[in-house]
């Protein structure tokens, strides 16, 4: 009887053993989000490293919560429909606690209404149109929105440019674009200036010409182009092929490697509003630049940076919340006040950041930061 009662105890401490060595460990699943593929592939990319760096640099200091943290990242492709797709796949099967992300406004408008409907606190990185964060108090920004960095784009012109006279050309397709250029147009004018052309072309256009030859005809002393880097570097080099030797101006969508690559010399000498710059002395931005290039082998974009900034403020909201629990997650993030890497953040009552623009200018080929503009 006693060997009989012996071997079912250690049967039973077998099997729990054996369960515990099954059971998975407790992670917090989030979501990321960005275009691998598409229009914007290069954004998609530092935005994967990002957050693959933020989530390795929370994990090493031993999770959150007393749990592991895993990112599931889905490529959105640049399209509205594929990430209302992929949103809502993150949510209803892979069962995520919060989505961070995407990168393109016109997504970013497609995937907001899912996470707010669902309670899923979500923080867009980079995507800048206003109507966003409108869309909920679910939904926060890691990036400044396009009134600011337009009337920046426009501030620069004007005073340290001094152009007088201006033209814009914008893809009519994108709302990113499309905002970007009314805002520059209309502080423009209201600090004197004259917008003498204002053109807009369909997406999916490599032939500028028509527009840039109507625009020209007006003499504008500087261009403004809102575009995405893979079209800003065939219209420069189109608009000098029909003359023009003005310098010209746009947003953080030319923030790429791929803009001088395509662009070359036509690009040399431009200027666009940006998030960050990598040349910044901070420690902790240095820091932030050596790590990253230490893992990718690469400076940080601005996407890439905002991609990390982002994780960090929801990580950073679970750990003030003390729960997963999206309303909760929600009231910390609306009462975030943390120094990022790109500066102190903390959100009005739109849920927009307050922070600074900085201003890089294509020179020898490469980004060099010019002038930091504070909100």
């Amino acid at each position: 009887m006693k060997s009989s009662l012996t071997a079912v105890a250690i049967a039973i401490v077998l099997a729990g053993t054996f369960l515990a060595c099954d059971k998975k460990p407790a992670e917090i699943k989030i979501g990321g989000v960005g275009p691998l593929t598409g229009e914007a592939a290069t954004f998609g990319v530092s935005t994967k490293n990002g957050y693959e760096m933020a989530v390795a640099d929370a994990n090493a200091k031993g999770g959150i919560l007393g749990k592991q943290v895993k990112l599931i990242f889905a490529d959105d492709k640049g399209d509205p429909a594929e990430g209302a797709t992929v949103y809502t796949k993150l949510i209803e099967q892979d069962k995520v606690t919060a989505i961070i992300g995407t990168v393109m406004s016109k997504v970013c408008l497609a995937g907001a209404p899912i996470c707010q409907n669902a309670q899923i606190p979500n923080i867009v990185t980079t995507a800048t149109n206003p109507k966003i964060t409108e869309v909920g108090n679910y939904i926060f920004r890691a990036s400044f929105i396009d009134p600011f960095q337009g009337t920046v784009g426009a501030k620069f012109a004007f005073n340290e440019l001094k152009a007088r006279k201006a033209a814009c050309l914008f893809d009519v397709g994108n709302d990113y674009t499309k905002g970007l250029s009314e805002y520059f147009k209309a502080t423009f004018i209201q600090l004197g200036g004259q917008v003498v052309g204002y053109e807009g072309h369909a997406s999916g256009t490599t032939d500028y010409k028509a527009q840039l030859t109507k625009i020209l005809v007006a003499n504008p002393d500087l261009l403004y182009v809102s575009d995405y880097y893979n079209d800003v570097a065939l219209i420069a080099k189109q608009a000098r092929e029909l003359g023009f030797k003005g310098p010209m101006m746009g947003g953080d969508g030319w923030d790429s490697p791929k803009l001088v690559e395509i662009g070359g010399a036509a690009v040399e000498g431009c200027y666009f509003t940006n998030h960050y710059s990598p040349d910044d002395v901070s420690p902790v931005v240095q820091a932030f630049v050596k790590a990253y290039k230490a893992k990718f082998n690469g400076i940080p974009d601005a996407y890439a940076t905002l991609a990390y900034v982002a994780t960090d403020i929801m990580l950073d909201a679970f750990t003030r919340a003390g729960t997963t629990d999206g309303p909760a997650v929600k009231d910390a993030l609306a009462k975030t006040d943390l120094a990022c890497v790109t500066g102190q953040i903390r959100f009005d009552d739109h849920r927009n950041p307050v922070k600074a623009a900085v201003i890089i200018q294509i020179k020898d080929g490469k980004q060099v930061y010019k002038a930091t503009v504070q909100p």
